[in-house]
């Protein structure tokens, strides 16, 4: 009696110990993927999807990118006023030559010169002639604190001014914090990709041209997660808007 005791206990114990695992991992994977917006944007709605990549993504096969329904990439090429993504030019080419429409942008830091961030971005593209506008992210995550709102609208101006002297077409970056303290009433003339985790359609109040809807993306060619967007129109406005 006393083993078989011993024998039902155990296998209690074992039961309990096993629901309290998989309580665990089912709490973990809630916490991990439950906050995840989980969005779908249909074709038919919004007809024009990219990505936005950078050395992060590791090596990517673009040609099985454009097979998954991918129209553009945009691709990092630089930081503040020295630093190059060490897969801008690769990532370029190969998206290139895939046949994706290919832009580049660039990680504003805050508190540093305009005009010298102006150069990097220009020296990391290298005279490419590029579909896209080039873009500024501009955004608080993984930036610097700000010395104040006004040291931070003076050197993205310069730095879009000079931008702007070179000839280039410029876009903007951001989230709706950022919009709402560094864009919304000095660069509202410049064309908007906005980041937030909403369905296209319900994105009202801002004039975006592109949408980031997602950091979770899964797209064939690509291991890991990836960056989600569309293009604010269908095929005729696309064409329209790459001829500007």
């Amino acid at each position: 009696m006393p083993k078989r005791r011993i024998i039902i206990a155990a296998v209690c114990v074992g039961s309990l110990c096993l629901l309290m695992l998989i309580g665990g991992l089912v709490y973990v994977t809630r916490r991990i993927y439950g906050s995840r917006p989980h969005i779908v944007v249909y074709k038919n709605e919004y007809p024009i999807g990219g990505i936005d990549v950078s050395s992060h993504n590791g090596v990517i096969d673009f040609r099985r990118v454009v097979a998954d329904s991918i129209t553009f990439v945009y691709i990092k090429a630089s930081e503040g006023s020295d630093f190059r993504d060490s897969k801008f030019s690769v990532n370029c080419d190969s998206a290139a030559n895939a046949g994706l429409k290919v832009g580049a942008y660039h990680f504003f830091r805050k508190n540093g010169n305009g005009k010298l961030q102006a150069a990097n971005f220009i020296d990391a593209i290298a005279g490419r002639q590029l579909d896209l506008p080039l873009v500024i992210d501009v955004e608080d995550w993984g930036n610097e604190s700000a010395d104040n709102e006004a040291v931070v609208k003076r050197n993205l101006r310069d730095m879009v001014a000079s931008l702007d002297s070179c000839g280039y077409r410029v876009m903007i970056y951001t989230n709706k914090d950022g919009y709402s303290s560094y864009i919304k009433d000095d660069f509202s003339h410049l064309d908007l990709w906005l980041c937030t985790f909403k369905h296209p359609r319900k994105v009202v109040g801002y004039n975006w041209k592109i949408l980031q809807y997602s950091h979770w993306g899964v797209v064939d060619g690509i291991n890991g997660d990836v960056d989600l967007n569309v293009f604010n129109g269908d095929s005729l406005q696309w064409k329209a808007w790459l001829e500007q």
